[in-house]
């Protein structure tokens, strides 16, 4: 199996100012065509560390893909770089000055000098077209290595890599093959969900299939990957194990791949022709943040209240003030009346409601932090359910608004609604 290492370019990567998506997306893509990473390297914009790291690659894999510092300004030094590593120069590519012209026209804006230096590339690379921008890809060989070097805006790089680089790699390479499946698991923790499925995962080990638990707020994925040379036997083998494993988690697992639960509980109001509304106090909008993200979301959602203060919770939704007052704010009943009041006033046929303390401060002995309820309003009846997380602000919002989509997932599911 070939390997690869990707190396990205980068100081505002070091220091945190941007997280490096770029190297984690061409990864999963890699793999899927059954070339094996076996690094991931971030080094600085530096001439001298480009070199050191394109020597430590060409040590260890078969392929390495670069990217960042191909663009006009002067702390894009990676062609320079690739030049001196090569041992050639930087020449004009008719091609690609035509192609950085046409961009400019089209919008038209002014040509700079710089702009015109993105036409140039060293001799002797072949280079792989940029359809959402001026910086080209180039990819080398030498010494039975490929090397390919790419913008590192992501979506230039993206489509360099899904249009150009992909289909070469695999027509260089004599490619194995690599099959993942990714299932999707909400409202289980990682080691009860271990636990659960341990005569399951163990059976694995005989079909050559590797297991791995990726746990995320609200989440656990469970990636199946088998390595070999016969995919649609791979496939068919992954295929059955999934198959098992879906009657073990019948209320746990939700989808596959990169499917979100707004996806899933979209796709199920719509075929059932009901709507939908939200009330959020501790999740502040992270569920209608959630739904309206998915294309098409206004067919179901009607809308949503952001009621983080009790005056909007009497005012808007029509909880009692009293009610507030006696069992206060984060209680079962609040979280009903919410619900209701979504529903009602937002003339829908089904509403979520969330009431929680999210922490880090706020909490109480009686409610500490972590403590959350939510509500959820049907064609058949309200309730609301308790939830005690942690102490984590950020992660306790996530939580609570994944629980709270798969609450009423479950409800379409089981309850014929």
């Amino acid at each position: 199996m070939k390997s690869a290492e990707i190396i990205t370019i980068g100081d505002e990567i070091l220091i945190g100012q941007v997280i490096n998506t770029n190297a984690a997306w061409i990864g999963e893509q890699l793999s899927c065509i059954g070339v094996s990473v076996i690094q991931h390297t971030t080094i600085p914009d530096e001439h001298r560390a480009i070199i050191k790291a394109l020597q430590t690659a060409s040590d260890n894999a078969d392929l390495i893909i670069i990217t960042g510092g191909l663009g006009p300004t002067k702390d894009d030094i990676t062609k320079t770089a690739l030049c001196e590593f090569f041992q050639k120069k930087l020449v004009l590519n008719d091609e690609v000055a035509k192609h950085v012209e046409k961009i400019f026209s089209r919008y038209g804006t002014q040509l700079l000098s710089v702009n015109k230096k993105q036409a140039e590339v060293p001799e002797g690379c072949r280079v792989l077209k940029n359809n959402h921008g001026t910086a080209p890809g180039m990819l080398f060989e030498e010494n039975n290595k490929v090397y390919i070097s790419l913008p590192g805006v992501p979506y230039e790089m993206k489509g360099i890599i899904e249009e150009e680089a992909l289909p070469l790699i695999t027509e260089k390479f004599n490619l194995g093959a690599i099959v993942h499946r990714t299932i999707l698991t909400q409202g289980i923790g990682e080691s009860f969900l271990a636990e659960k499925i341990k005569d399951w995962a163990n059976s694995l080990e005989k079909e050559s299939i590797g297991l791995a638990y990726l746990p995320s707020p609200g989440l656990v994925r469970l990636r199946l990957t088998a390595k070999g040379l016969d995919r649609p036997n791979l496939e068919k083998k992954v295929s059955v194990a999934v198959d098992a494993l879906r009657p073990l988690l019948p209320k746990h697992i939700f989808g596959e791949g990169n499917t979100t639960m707004a996806e899933v509980l979209g796709k199920l109001l719509r075929e059932k022709g009901l709507s939908l509304s939200v009330a959020e106090s501790c999740t502040g909008g992270n569920i209608a943040l959630k739904l309206t993200s998915i294309p098409g979301s206004s067919d179901y959602f009607k809308g949503g209240v952001v009621s983080y203060s009790n005056e909007i919770k009497v005012g808007l939704l029509g909880v009692d003030a009293a009610l507030i007052k006696k069992r206060g704010a984060v209680s079962e009943a609040v979280a009903i009346e919410m619900a209701k009041g979504a529903r009602d006033h937002l003339k829908s046929d089904l509403a979520i409601s969330t009431t929680g303390v999210a922490g880090p401060t706020g909490g109480t002995e009686e409610k500490p932090v972590g403590t959350v309820w939510i509500g959820l309003a049907t064609t058949k009846g309200i309730w609301a359910k308790k939830f005690q997380l942690g102490d984590n602000r950020e992660r306790n919002i996530e939580v609570t608004a994944l629980t709270a989509l798969n609450l009423l997932r479950l409800e379409l599911v089981n309850n014929n609604l």
